[in-house]
């Protein structure tokens, strides 16, 4: 059975495939000519961050599943997926630890005003720190968190940690189990109104799609941090720019952007409350290699022996026989 890896993985996963004598290709041009080219023949596709619209996936007659390094998948055309019995399968237990610690991060570097007090330092200036602007803590402050999935919860868990009270908007996850993490439900208005910290944890779809925009940001703290690991597009980066010029919130932290990579002349890139990283949340090595092993994992699974098959990994099933 053929197999193609489309993006760079951890060798780790590689040694999965070829221990089970899958036939692998190797795909590292990801131009839909190639792709129509190379993936026409295969069974499974392990993908990270490429495209894999209807116009390819037309012509993959064999395909029987596709395996996200990650957990996102606006990547792919789902509906086509469903529409042609075609598994999808995510990293769902690799990735939660990571981004939450990336969250802190953004949280302690931008809250502390890190990178004004190391300037500081390093041009001689140690005895000037009164000049240094207001720095904040996490103690006692209250945090949004916005999706209350894996991501979400693990988040919520470090939260708790510094004794901040944690408050949580996510219509789809019942009250009751908000509350036995030790967090609070509430409305995404009401959150918006009252949070110190805000943290987006959505997938991107038509609901999600400019989730904070001009409104939310009118009702923000203007002492606000907002982080968004999750997806491009659920922040609306024009009105994103406006409020931090008009200074309606603190700071930001971005991984991810509407465009990707973001243009060069991107206005966000002037100003030094922002925090950038080009959509690496997750790509530490331990998580890398879990990404690479549990996709693997999920590939060899499904096309060799469903019984040990995670099926919480497998977005689609109810469209599939299983």
């Amino acid at each position: 059975m053929k197999v193609a890896i489309v993006g760079e993985i951890h060798e780790s996963g590689w040694e999965i495939l070829k221990n089970e004598n899958f036939d692998i290709i190797d795909v590292k041009n990801f131009h839909e000519e190639n792709l129509i080219e190379e993936l026409k023949d295969v069974e499974g596709i392990l993908l990270r961050t490429s495209k894999l619209e209807k116009n390819v996936l037309l012509h993959c007659k064999k395909l029987k599943i596709i395996a996200r390094h990650g957990v996102g998948y606006d990547n792919v055309d789902l509906d086509y997926l469903n529409q042609n019995g075609i598994a999808l399968g995510i990293t769902g237990t690799s990735n939660s630890v990571t981004v939450a610690e990336y969250v802190m991060t953004a949280f302690l570097f931008l809250a502390r005003k890190t990178k004004y007090a190391d300037t500081l330092v390093k041009e001689g200036n140690f005895k000037n720190k009164k000049t240094l602007p207001e720095f904040y803590e996490l103690y006692k402050k209250n945090i949004l968190i916005c999706g209350f999935g894996r991501i979400g919860k693990a988040v919520a868990k470090r939260c708790l940690g510094f004794d901040s009270n944690v408050y949580v908007f996510d219509p789809l996850v019942d009250k009751k189990e908000i509350e036995k993490a030790g967090c609070i439900s509430i409305e995404k208005k009401e959150g918006i109104k009252i949070a110190d910290y805000i943290t987006l944890h959505l997938p991107l779809n038509d609901k999600t799609k400019n989730f904070i925009s001009k409104q939310e940001f009118e009702l923000c703290k203007n002492s606000a941090i907002i982080v968004n690991a999750a997806r491009g597009g659920i922040v609306n980066e024009e009105d994103l720019v406006d409020a931090l010029k008009n200074k309606k919130i603190q700071a930001v932290a971005l991984d991810v952007f509407e465009q990707e990579p973001p243009p060069e002349d991107h206005p966000i890139f002037k100003f030094e409350n922002v925090l950038l990283s080009p959509h690496n949340s997750a790509l530490t090595l331990e998580c890398r290699k879990r990404m690479a092993i549990e996709s693997s994992e999920t590939i060899s699974s499904y096309l060799k022996d469903k019984s040990n098959l995670n099926l919480n990994n497998i977005i689609n099933k109810k469209y599939l026989e299983i």
